[in-house]
């Protein structure tokens, strides 16, 4: 799938919408070997359970599954750790908000941009049952104001 910008999405991680409250957003690179990133070229990754931390300066992807490529010759771990790359400020400004109780660094989404694989990360906050079923309930209202708003123009 190619969106306006011309980038290409691999994968979302939809229920990062639903589990989190989305505060801030990032993008940033992804260090990968070359088998890898022909995975994902191929849509072979997910993002389930991922998230990310800040260590020793430095900002790593965790829970990132990328399926072996059929034809590489050696074999990744294909839930390894993956170096993420983003600038100095930002990286410390994901460890100045981490260091919050409660925030939590998850991706949205990985894409190839200009040919390079890019992950939206984003500073979340996780939600509650009743949180999470309040946020049904408005989502819910919202789409019958527009259902309503739009047999009303017929």
């Amino acid at each position: 799938m190619v969106n306006r910008r011309g980038d290409r999405l691999v994968v979302t991680n939809r229920r990062a919408r639903h589990d989190y409250t989305i505060l801030e957003r990032w993008e940033a690179g992804i260090v990968l070997a070359g088998a890898e990133v022909k995975s994902l070229r191929e849509g072979r990754a997910n993002l389930q359970d991922a998230f990310a931390r800040v260590e020793d300066g430095e900002v790593w992807l965790y829970g990132m599954h990328i399926s072996p490529y059929a034809f590489s010759r050696g074999e990744l771990d294909p839930l390894r750790r993956r170096k993420l790359l983003l600038h100095q400020r930002e990286i410390a400004e994901l460890a100045r908000h981490t260091a919050t109780k409660g925030l939590t660094i998850v991706p949205l989404r990985v894409y190839f941009r200009d040919g390079r694989a890019k992950v939206e990360l984003a500073l979340a906050r996780g939600r509650r049952a009743y949180d999470k079923r309040q946020a049904i309930a408005e989502r819910d209202a919202r789409r019958e104001a527009e259902r309503a708003l739009r047999g009303r123009a017929r």
